[in-house]
């Protein structure tokens, strides 16, 4: 009678904890949004990821940015089977998709407003911060047709080349404020998962 009461109690504790988990991971701050943070400039970013002239083939025309989320990089082709490659962070697992976009307005040291979505998953984010260094958005920002996401910088240098945004891809500073001068409203956005064969 003990084993079968132990028993009892130790599944009614598992099934607390399993419907506990999900509103618990919620409220964890994540560490990809952080507001307030002043962005590290010694980061130095893997060579894999510093913006660098590529060879890419593709029959998009010059000037369309492709992104693959898979491999991490943001691709500008510039033609004659050459690109523009920067290092990006990407959505973390559930928030990646794909499509094809373009930008339709275009911001320096833009605001932030995060979305109603992200509120509810992060409380404890501040519902408006002004632009400056320690925005999240970093120095630059396109916003990709009308949904809530956006090619920008960031606050967190260290987080190019892993999978930790609620969708947007963001670059360090410097390559966003490089690629935002490179590309004007209207510029096509393809966004890929898989890499292409």
């Amino acid at each position: 009678m003990i084993k079968f009461r132990h028993l009892i109690w130790m599944m009614t504790v598992a099934a607390g904890l399993m419907l506990a988990a999900p509103h618990s991971f919620a409220q964890q701050p994540d560490v990809g949004d952080q507001p307030g943070l002043l962005p590290d400039d010694s980061v130095q970013l893997p060579a894999e990821f510093r913006k660098q002239t590529v060879y890419y083939r593709t029959s998009e025309a010059p000037g369309t940015i492709i992104i693959s989320t898979a491999e991490r990089h943001l691709y500008l082709v510039q033609g004659n089977d050459r690109a523009l490659r920067y290092g990006i962070g990407v959505g973390r697992d559930g928030f990646q998709w794909q499509g094809l976009l373009s930008i339709t307005r275009k911001a320096e040291w833009p605001d932030w407003t995060p979305p109603p979505e992200m509120i509810q998953r992060q409380p404890y984010l501040p519902r408006f911060m002004a632009g400056g260094p320690g925005n999240p958005l970093g120095a630059r920002a396109m916003y990709l047709g009308t949904t809530v996401y956006r090619i920008h910088g960031t606050n967190r240098p260290d987080t190019i080349g892993t999978a930790i945004s609620s969708g947007c891809f963001r670059l360090v500073n410097t390559d966003v404020s490089d690629l935002y001068s490179r590309v004007p409203v209207g510029t096509k956005v393809i966004v890929r998962q898989k890499p292409s064969l």
